[in-house]
């Protein structure tokens, strides 16, 4: 027998829906799809632990190697050029012997916060869930019945 699905609110799950729709009726190419292209930023392992740590204000790369942790500074190094060909991250290098460099959000980048912030406390709250629902699947349980 299936279950009713009551997770998502009537209004959000509306409006992904005419939203998903319109795309479609349009001719969108997914190729071009801005909900792809800027998960595929956001999305990535590193690129929301690095925004986040901005979020304090201007940040050298050696704080922000240490503050993002297990990250290498190649990977570091990779992902702080994309966000910043990107808008979201701006580099500014200060003429000083040796050259001091900082990284700081830009009004785009900060603009990200507030969805951000919105998908972490989701993360936090639901952790547990997603974990047990991986176990229980891991299992072979049925999670659905």
């Amino acid at each position: 027998m299936p279950r009713e699905h009551g997770g998502n609110r009537p209004d959000a799950t509306r409006q992904v829906g005419e939203r998903f729709d319109a795309w479609q009726e349009e001719g969108l190419d997914p190729a071009n799809c801005p909900v792809r292209d800027v998960l595929d930023r956001v999305g990535d392992k590193w690129s929301v632990l690095i925004l986040t740590a901005l979020a304090a204000g201007p940040t050298r790369f050696s704080a922000l190697n240490r503050e993002v942790g297990d990250i290498s500074k190649r990977m570091l190094t990779q992902t702080l050029r994309t966000l910043q060909r990107d808008g979201l991250v701006e580099r500014t290098v200060y003429p000083t012997t040796p050259p001091t460099v900082d990284y700081r959000l830009t009004a785009l980048g900060h603009s990200v916060l507030e969805p951000l912030s919105a998908l972490i406390a989701w993360a936090e709250a639901r952790h547990d869930d997603i974990r047990a629902a991986r176990a229980a699947f891991d299992g072979g349980e049925d999670v659905a019945a």
